[in-house]
């Protein structure tokens, strides 16, 4: 066995678990830029649909709105950024926000009839985006995606419920 002959960096125990992790980032940020563009075509944001379709789903579900902290809690984002959003879909007639209440945090934001008219254009043509961004993929592949992807969510709650993010570092 030369002596020469070293491991490859992508063999070190660091790698084993940092490049996952990297790659994941890396496809987020590719996933992001990709669907940036097209959310663009209907006047939105990303984050601006997630809230929209968060609304809708609400909806669906027998809510007529959401207050500001429910969203918050749904997106999985700080209120502050909540509330600015908000207000950029207030401001674009997709939202309303219930003025009747006496506290900020509990006031309802509903979708305008606007808001649910946008969303239903972009729900015409949103499986196929989907299939294109998972075309790389298989049915089955697809699959055992989502069950990674689930699993590892799972693990993240857990620590998040634990405390964890508090106590990194």
């Amino acid at each position: 066995m030369p002596a020469a002959q070293a491991k490859s960096p992508a063999d070190s125990p660091t790698s084993l678990t940092d490049n996952p992790l990297r790659e994941f980032i890396r496809v987020q940020g590719l996933v992001e830029r990709v669907m940036q563009h097209y959310f663009a075509r209907f006047g939105i944001s990303g984050s601006q649909w997630g809230l929209l379709r968060t609304l809708h789903r609400a909806e669906q579900d027998g809510q007529p709105g959401l207050r500001l902290t429910d969203l918050s809690d749904r997106l999985l984002i700080r209120p502050p950024s909540v509330t600015g959003a908000v207000d950029r879909l207030e401001r674009a007639g997709l939202v309303l926000r219930d003025q009747a209440a006496v506290d900020q945090r509990s006031k309802l934001v509903a979708l305008t009839k606007k808001g649910r008219q946008l969303i239903d254009r972009i729900l015409a043509v949103h499986e196929k985006q989907i299939a294109r961004v998972l075309g790389g993929l298989s049915w089955k592949e697809q699959g055992e995606f989502h069950r990674l992807l689930r699993r590892l969510g799972q693990h993240l709650e857990n620590l998040v419920s634990r405390g964890y993010e508090a106590n990194a570092g």
